[in-house]
C-alpha cells in the first residue's frame, strides 16, 4: 500500500529526493512521514507531516530535508540536500493516525502501515 522510490548512492553534499505513493488513505490517517534505519542501530524518525501541511523534523536533519506532500495527499516526498555519511540508511514512508505531527515524529517507526523502504548510501 505504501511504496517508496528515489534512492540511491550520493557523494557527500549530494541530494535525492525520495518519493512514497500511498494506494489508499484513509480520514483518520492524518500523519505520514519517514523513518530509516541503518545496518545495526535503532529505528529513527526523520520526518513526518500532519494533512493540514504542518511539518517535524528531527534534529539531525533540520535544514537539510524537506518533507511535502503532493496536491491529493497520496504522494510523499523528501528532498534530502547536503547528505552525510551518517545518512545512510534504509528510509521507509509510514502512514498513521496522529493528534500532532510532533506525536506523529516520536511514533512513526511504530505504525503498522509502512513500505518496503529504499537505500540511500552516502560515501566520499
Amino acid at each position: 500500500q505504501l511504496q517508496e522510490s528515489g534512492g540511491g548512492s550520493v557523494q557527500i553534499g549530494g541530494s535525492l529526493r525520495l518519493s512514497c505513493v500511498v494506494s489508499t488513505r484513509s480520514y483518520s490517517d492524518r500523519c505520514i512521514g519517514w523513518f530509516r534505519q541503518a545496518p545495526g542501530k535503532e529505528r529513527e524518525a526523520v520526518a513526518a507531516i500532519r494533512t493540514d501541511g504542518s511539518t517535524s523534523y528531527a534534529e539531525s536533519v533540520k535544514g537539510r530535508f524537506t518533507i511535502s506532500q503532493g496536491n491529493t495527499k497520496n504522494t510523499l516526498y523528501l528532498q534530502m540536500n547536503s547528505l552525510e555519511p551518517e545518512d545512510t540508511a534504509m528510509y521507509y514512508c509510514a502512514l498513521g493516525g496522529c493528534l500532532t505531527v510532533n506525536e506523529a515524529l516520536g511514533v512513526l517507526p511504530e505504525y503498522n502501515r509502512r513500505g518496503q523502504g529504499t537505500q540511500v548510501t552516502v560515501s566520499s
